[in-house]
């Protein structure tokens, strides 16, 4: 769920409580097994009517959800997840009374259950993304070979020799891509500061290219680099690497449909040098996000 229950939420919250539960008695059990401290039940007026008891319980949770975010999504959980309602239907006009329990419960799990997938989803993604960190701060050797390619790439973006600058990026990426297993091929071509390669990861084959150029990379050049990746075998992609960035004109003509490569920039090398993420996650989350979307260009400080 989000990070704090909507009003509409709490509205429909209350309303899937008061139509669940006819007596106080099963209320109160159900609402005890949901709380991490039912000592709060004690709080309130159970001589009151019913729907009174439920506000006032859910107004106290939402006016510190910092505090009580945990309980609200777990009585939100359990509320939406009522699927039997013989306890009603054996009252007096049981059958309507069941009826609009499932009405009411139906429509809290509506706006709370997009929020759950929403949430999994972040959560899933910080794990990796933890994981992924802690893997790499785990491995010395791996941290202290990035850290000395970090160096290298430090020198060359100082570096006032535009030539020896592409030669340096050439060697640099060919290292950090044999560092993450990616099975880089020898024969990298620099022209300029163009640098080809390509490199192998999960089962895809990939061209690599990267500019490092004042100016940002226009369409013409993604188009040059798109046709030479669609000329290979139908399994192969490519990554465009423009230290400096992309031409927006040339970022849309590419995000049709029928795209075949991703983009990264300089700042999603350094977030990899400073171990903010490691370069196979970080493709490999562009590339999903590239096949959900459309969207080629997916920079490493707009992942959510």
């Amino acid at each position: 769920m989000a990070k704090r229950l909507s009003p509409a939420a709490v509205v429909a919250l209350k309303e899937a409580l008061c139509a669940a539960y006819w007596y106080k008695d099963d209320l109160h059990s159900f609402l005890r097994q949901c709380l991490s401290n039912p000592a709060v039940l004690a709080t309130l007026n159970w001589d009151n009517y019913k729907r009174q008891i439920i506000s006032d319980l859910v107004d106290y949770l939402t006016r510190n959800q910092n505090k009580h975010l945990d309980d609200l999504e777990r009585l939100c959980y359990e509320t939406s997840n009522i699927s039997s309602f013989r306890h009603l239907e054996q009252l007096d006009g049981g059958a309507k009374k069941a009826e609009r329990a499932r009405i009411a419960i139906a429509h809290l799990r509506s706006l709370v259950e997009p929020h759950e997938i929403a949430q999994k989803e972040k959560d899933d993604l910080l794990v990796r993304r933890k994981n992924a960190a802690d893997r790499l701060k785990a491995n010395l050797a791996v941290q202290q070979k990035l850290e000395e390619i970090k160096t290298r790439y430090t020198a060359l973006v100082t570096s006032l020799d535009v030539q020896g600058r592409g030669f340096g990026l050439e060697k640099l990426m060919y290292d950090i891509f044999e560092l993450f297993d990616l099975d880089p091929k020898a024969s990298f071509r620099n022209t300029g500061e163009q640098i080809d390669g390509a490199f192998t990861l999960d089962g895809t084959d990939y061209l690599f290219e990267a500019k490092w150029q004042q100016e940002y990379v226009d369409a013409a050049a993604l188009d040059a680099f798109a046709s030479k990746v669609r000329r290979k075998l139908e399994n192969t992609l490519g990554v465009f690497l423009s230290i400096n960035g992309f031409s927006p004109e040339g970022i849309n003509a590419h995000c049709s449909g029928g795209a075949v490569i991703i983009l990264m920039d300089g700042t999603d090398l350094m977030a990899v040098f400073e171990e903010r993420i490691d370069l196979v996650s970080l493709l490999l989350r562009k590339k999903r996000h590239a096949a959900q979307t459309g969207n080629i260009y997916l920079r490493f400080h707009d992942f959510t």
